[in-house]
């Protein structure tokens, strides 16, 4: 059954990260308050990197915390992944989540009493790639759940969530980190002031992804996106620039693999020897699902990028160049729009817009790209040139 007495319950305002957040707080507040009654569903969405994750843990420790009589030893194993009743589920597919993701962990585990707390907690990242099939899998445990089961989904674009989920939650809204919170806290890091700005700006709302553009990952990244940009302003693609940013996301693809891989291999040794083959099977295609979503993750940071570096030539051939993201690059960006249109400047983040588009669809990464750089080259070779 359910707790009814919170004493051992923290306050919602120390949920980490929640202080940004006024809705969250108010609705997870309440859950949390004495006497309160926590749903047994929420959906927290917002922008990537705008804290969902960290305060959806925060939260989950304290659901399962109340009434343990070592609160805090709870809230420490919640936060090391190590608490038998607790269940984070990441989606195993390139773009989705599968029957196989949610069907054990989740729909089957849901029908079991708790091990040691009074509840069960069960974390969806990425709620908006759950597939029809597993949508409709989980859709009876969220209309008719155990009282001891609570599920957060957790997504970054509501709109993406099907309607028969979304509204079987209570929702939670989290807010973009404004980017001066962001660039203050890289600046307490020792980011210089000027990088910080511009890693907060360019990563619109998401802290996560500030702090890899601060670095010196987001450094050579950004340069790599600057090249491509000023070839095709350039009309001159011969040294295919194209090339460094796919393979950058192969890199990415490959590290995250290998890393599968090694846990892959820690779980073999365990495995009972009948279930060796099967779990290989398994292993192998998590490990090349790492892959794919590493890599086709990378390359598409890589072209939103692009599209803010001539999304900021628009700007600054309007006459704004205060608008522009990437606020650390001025000089770059006045001599790129230098007698350039701005009209044609937003024709260019269109056509990167749409090659992200097309990229979803699986298409060919490195026919992808060449045909965006030429596009770009012919639509910026047939731009008026300002009076």
């Amino acid at each position: 059954m359910p707790a009814t007495a919170h004493s051992t319950i923290r306050r919602v305002t120390e949920l980490p990260g929640i202080e940004h957040h006024p809705h969250a707080r108010a609705v997870l507040g309440a859950a949390l308050a004495p006497g309160g009654r926590p749903s047994h569903a929420y959906l927290l969405h917002g922008p990537a990197g705008a804290g969902k994750r960290a305060v959806a843990r925060a939260f989950a420790a304290e659901l399962l915390a109340d009434g343990a009589p070592e609160p805090d030893a709870v809230r420490a194993r919640v936060g090391r992944g190590a608490h038998p009743d607790l269940a984070w589920v990441v989606p195993s597919g390139a773009h989705e989540m599968r029957v196989d993701d949610i069907a054990e962990s989740v729909v089957a585990a849901a029908a079991r009493t708790p091990f040691e707390a009074r509840r069960r907690v069960f974390v969806l990242e990425a709620a908006e790639t759950l597939n029809d099939q597993a949508a409709n899998r989980l859709l009876k445990t969220l209309e008719e759940p155990a009282d001891y089961a609570h599920l957060i989904l957790i997504a970054d674009r509501l709109g993406e969530v099907l309607p028969t989920i979304a509204s079987r939650c209570q929702l939670v809204r989290f807010e973009p980190l404004p980017a001066v919170t962001l660039a203050a806290q890289l600046e307490r890091d020792g980011v210089p002031a000027a990088t910080a700005l511009a890693s907060a700006r360019l990563a619109r709302g998401d802290g996560g992804r500030a702090r890899m553009l601060a670095g010196a990952e987001g450094v050579e990244l950004r340069a790599a996106v600057e090249r491509l940009a000023g070839a095709a302003l350039a009309h001159d693609l011969s040294e295919r620039p194209w090339l460094a940013l796919l393979a950058r996301a192969k890199r990415s693809g490959e590290a995250a693999e290998r890393a599968v891989q090694d846990e892959a291999a820690q779980a073999l040794e365990l495995a009972a020897k009948a279930d060796r083959k099967r779990v290989t099977t398994e292993l192998d295609q998590r490990a090349q699902r790492a892959r794919r979503r590493a890599q086709t993750g990378e390359l598409d940071l890589a072209l939103e990028l692009a599209g803010a570096w001539f999304r900021d030539l628009a700007c600054v051939a309007d006459g704004a160049p205060e608008l522009a993201f990437n606020s650390d690059r001025a000089a770059a960006l006045a001599e790129g729009a230098a007698g350039h249109d701005a009209h044609v400047m937003r024709e260019a983040v269109d056509l990167v817009e749409d090659t992200r588009r097309r990229l979803k669809l699986n298409v060919s990464e490195e026919l992808a790209c060449e045909a965006l750089a030429s596009r770009l080259a012919r639509a910026l070779d047939a731009a008026p040139t300002p009076a």
